[in-house]
């Protein structure tokens, strides 16, 4: 059977890493999970509680596709909390997590063959998205002098119709300050490019808060999730804000792409946003992982690296280690019991020579993680 060109997308190699280490535990081994960016706590307990009740109460069927308007306005008075931005709920549309977000913005705004530009190293489903529905992503590399995020001058003269951003980003948890995200607005701006926000880990920061693109321009899709800071990865529920003659026509797409978001994780959802105690208490966890992995990643021997400053990951160079980041990362799950991602996932040109560290699970966890790290390395 044929199969279509837009089929032709690379595999998500974090996910083999992950089907690596499931075939080592089940041949009986303990494996650190430094992998993937999932919590190693589930949903807040108060979001469980009221989906019981929800469906004590009654069938949970479709909702609109826009999403439930109770879910809808408690996300837009969170960025007033958040952000002091008085957000219209008509904006907010609820979207089955943050990938069903992506295919519904890059359908609303791109036709076949157009380029969207997306920062190396990045979050690899942005490039294999955009070239499932027949668009060009166009990597832009990133300098270590501006922390691995975009600035115009990567894409000054490029013929873009979108630039897609993340802060804090995925694989460095880097993030743009508010010159540095203004600057990257205008320049779309200037060219007619659409600006894509992806702030799936805003909440997941640590010295400063995250800057919204919201808070400079209405002229944006912002694109945000249940996944990361409300430790709900399997719910598959996320958010999207567009302008306000943006929000039509994404509706129509979603009404037709994907009905609605799944209701019973909308009501989780919505009852997730006001477990602040227990979410800060996830936090609290991950500050503890971050000043870890500080410390304990330069000992072992993975020196070169960018400071998150934001979401759980730690991005390494190791090109004074190795040229081949897959096989090391081979190597190290099969000698040291530590599941690794290679950078290739990241940056299809550098991350030969790059790896993600991922500080999402126990604090244990990451302190026995370490601890085979720095055994592994001075044993080659």
């Amino acid at each position: 059977m044929r199969n279509s060109t837009r089929s032709e997308v690379d595999p998500f190699i974090v996910m083999d890493v992950m089907q690596a280490a499931a075939a080592a535990e089940a041949a009986g081994r303990h494996i650190i999970h430094m992998e993937v960016g999932q919590p190693g706590t589930g949903a807040p307990k108060g979001a469980a509680r009221a989906l019981t009740a929800a469906m004590d109460a009654g069938p949970l069927g479709y909702t609109v596709a826009l999403g439930l308007p109770a879910l809808r306005e408690r996300v837009a008075r969170m960025y007033g909390e958040w952000y002091n931005v008085d957000l219209d709920p008509a904006r907010v549309v609820i979207t089955s997590g943050s990938s069903g977000g992506f295919i519904l913005a890059f359908t609303a705004l791109f036709d076949s063959g157009d380029r969207v530009g997306i920062g190396a190293p990045g979050y690899p489903s942005y490039r294999q998205i955009l070239g499932a529905l027949g668009m060009q992503p166009v990597d832009l590399p990133s300098a270590a002098e501006n922390r691995f995020q975009p600035v115009p001058s990567d894409f000054a003269g490029m013929d873009l119709q979108g630039l897609m951003v993340a802060s804090p980003a995925n694989p460095t948890g880097t993030m743009l300050d508010r010159p540095a995200m203004s600057a990257l607005i205008n320049a779309c701006h200037d060219t007619g490019a659409s600006f894509i926000s992806d702030e799936i880990y805003h909440g997941v920061e640590y010295e400063k808060k995250a800057v919204t693109a919201l808070e400079i321009t209405d002229e944006a899709y912002v694109i945000n999730s249940f996944s990361k800071y409300f430790s709900m990865t399997g719910w598959r529920v996320g958010w999207m804000v567009v302008p306000e003659d943006q929000v039509r026509v994404v509706e129509r797409i979603a009404q037709n792409m994907f009905i609605c978001a799944p209701h019973a994780s909308q009501v989780a959802a919505l009852a997730a946003m006001d477990c602040e105690d227990e979410l800060q208490a996830n936090m609290d966890v991950y500050r503890a992982n971050r000043a870890l992995m500080l410390d304990g990643l330069p000992k072992a021997g993975f020196d070169r690296i960018a400071p998150p400053d934001g979401a759980f990951y730690v991005y390494a160079d190791v090109s004074e280690i190795t040229n081949d980041s897959r096989a090391l990362a081979a190597e190290i799950l099969d000698k040291a019991g530590v599941a690794v991602t290679p950078g290739l996932d990241f940056d299809p040109i550098r991350g030969h020579t790059t790896l993600r560290f991922s500080y999402a699970r126990s604090t244990d966890d990451i302190r026995e993680g370490l601890a085979r790290l720095a055994a592994f390395m001075q044993s080659r």
